[in-house]
């Protein structure tokens, strides 16, 4: 096949399940250790995935009864997996409503030269009056706004990227000429949200600049997508969901001049993973036993902006929820929680189960053959170029799916044998983005 799979591998403390840290296996303070996430990070490299991905939010996200909930700062937890691995591609995550560009062009750069080329920045806008309270706000601007600065955010990132010329480093000593100042610029960037003057302090690194991630499926989200990402974290149920969201992101795209290709759709998927199907779901169960419903009852409620009480375990969701427009945080997952529950008309107690292991992701117990029949026919039938690997328990779910399943999809032709890059651009199949300051003074030059 001339096309093949990407995979990314999303790590999170002990697992995906929310339960997974009460496991005799795990390490209930595994979030806390680098050399977890180090080992984690071989397995996924042993296995030939394009890359690693982290979550972030400047917040403390959940109940820190529930599961394991700190989180170390993930460009710092990728610097030092950098210096252990040699190949896998590395995402964080970071916030355009809670950093400055300058900063975050720097840290990103910086990553990007240690690691000689793996750096992806997951985009996000953060919504939530709990996270705009750790930085002195009331609250956030509405959806469209966050969009509207993140726009700006990363236009203004880019520019400082490409501040410094490739060929900028001159290093003659016998001149005493270390880099050429007229290939050195100020961005002189002054718009709604941002005033920067620029240059950046780290010249432009091996990738010319990250791989834009994106992760938000609302309409914002999607049209945000389609202008800037290269890669897309979405979460659907349903193969003919997946193959609407696919072809709908792609033709925003190529309405806007892109080439469809060059934007990456990794659906997640939580697999659990057996033996066989009966014990796939004896692992599934066992994590769902494990649950404390009390918990997810209380997230559920905030994300549907409704009483605790409203919320009746073993009864299903009320019937006057918001709608989605009233949602200002990750709408397009209230919607699709929404919809599960009821076109399979779960209870709540039944929904919490659901949500367990994935947050709204694609969950599935079954054999290595039968997950890798999931990925193939999603891959192949118009609803995803990868997949975003999310094992419901660490490290086993992750080491299982390299010896198992990997081998499998490499069977038939669909993944990578061997590394033939060492960019994540180059995993992506992406070209290197052009600096648009040195096209410019070359188009004036002729």
């Amino acid at each position: 096949m001339s096309r093949t799979l990407h995979l990314n591998a999303f790590l999170m403390s002990t697992g995906h399940h929310e339960a997974s840290w009460r496991l005799p296996e795990s390490d209930p303070l595994a979030h806390l250790n680098i050399e977890h996430y180090i080992r984690l990070a071989q397995t996924a490299e042993r296995g030939r995935f394009d890359s690693i991905f982290f979550a972030d939010s400047p917040v403390l996200q959940g109940d820190p009864g529930r599961r394991p909930v700190g989180k170390l700062e993930p460009t710092v937890l990728l610097t030092a997996i950098a210096l252990r691995t040699s190949h896998l591609g590395l995402i964080a995550t970071a916030s355009t409503s809670y950093n400055d560009p300058y900063n975050l062009a720097r840290r990103f750069a910086s990553v990007d030269w240690v690691s000689g080329g793996r750096v992806g920045w997951n985009i996000v806008t953060t919504a939530g009056a709990d996270a705009a309270r750790n930085f002195g706000l009331d609250d956030v601007p509405d959806h469209r706004l966050r969009y509207e600065k993140a726009a700006e955010f990363v236009d203004v990132a880019t520019k400082l990227w490409d501040s410094w010329d490739d060929d900028a480093y001159i290093g003659d000593k016998e001149l005493g000429i270390h880099s050429d100042p007229d290939k050195v610029r100020e961005i002189g960037h002054v718009g709604e949200y941002f005033r920067v003057a620029g240059p950046l302090n780290v010249p432009r690194s091996p990738q010319g600049y990250p791989v834009l991630v994106q992760a938000g499926s609302s309409e914002d989200g999607k049209g945000f997508a389609a202008r800037y990402a290269e890669a897309v974290f979405t979460a659907q149920q349903t193969l003919e969901d997946g193959r609407q969201f696919y072809t709908d992101l792609k033709d925003r795209a190529r309405r806007l001049g892109r080439d469809p290709d060059t934007i990456k759709i990794l659906p997640g998927i939580v697999p659990v993973i057996g033996d066989t199907e009966a014990h796939a779901r004896e692992l599934d169960d066992e994590l769902t036993n494990l649950i404390r419903p009390e918990y997810q009852r209380r997230t559920l409620a905030e994300r549907f902006n409704l009483p605790v009480e409203a919320l009746e375990l073993d009864r299903e969701l009320p019937a006057d929820l918001p709608t989605e427009d009233e949602i200002e945080g990750a709408k397009s997952r209230f919607t699709l929680i929404v919809n599960l529950a009821r076109s399979e008309r779960l209870t709540v107690r039944q929904l919490i189960a659901r949500l367990g292991g994935g947050r709204g992701h694609r969950t599935f117990a079954g054999t290595a053959e039968q997950v890798a029949d999931t990925i193939e026919e999603w891959f192949t039938g118009g609803a995803a170029d990868g997949f975003n690997v999310m094992p419901a328990v660490l490290p086993s779910g992750l080491e299982t799916f390299v010896e198992r399943v990997v081998p499998i999809l490499q069977q038939r032709g669909l993944f990578r044998t061997e590394y033939t890059e060492s960019t994540l651009r180059g995993h992506y199949g992406l070209a290197r983005p052009e600096n648009r300051f040195a096209a410019a003074d070359a188009a004036i030059a002729l």
